[in-house]
């Protein structure tokens, strides 16, 4: 991905970027789909040695 920033500064330093939209976006969908990630990872490494449940039991369970 190819970000276009600008930099604004305040007092002579770096205080603020602004990015297109679109950009904003992408960004955005890319750090919620890496945290997504590590979450799905710890969820995995909890569950390791858990006995699961089969899924017929859980369409039971939910009336489906």
């Amino acid at each position: 991905m190819e970000l276009h920033p600008q930099i604004i500064e305040k007092e002579g330093k770096n205080e603020f970027v602004v990015l297109p939209f679109k950009e904003f976006q992408a960004l955005t969908a890319l750090i919620n789909d890496y945290e997504d990630l590590r979450e799905l990872r710890k969820a995995k490494e909890e569950a390791k040695g858990e006995k699961g449940v089969p899924l017929k039991n859980v369409i039971s369970e939910l009336g489906l």
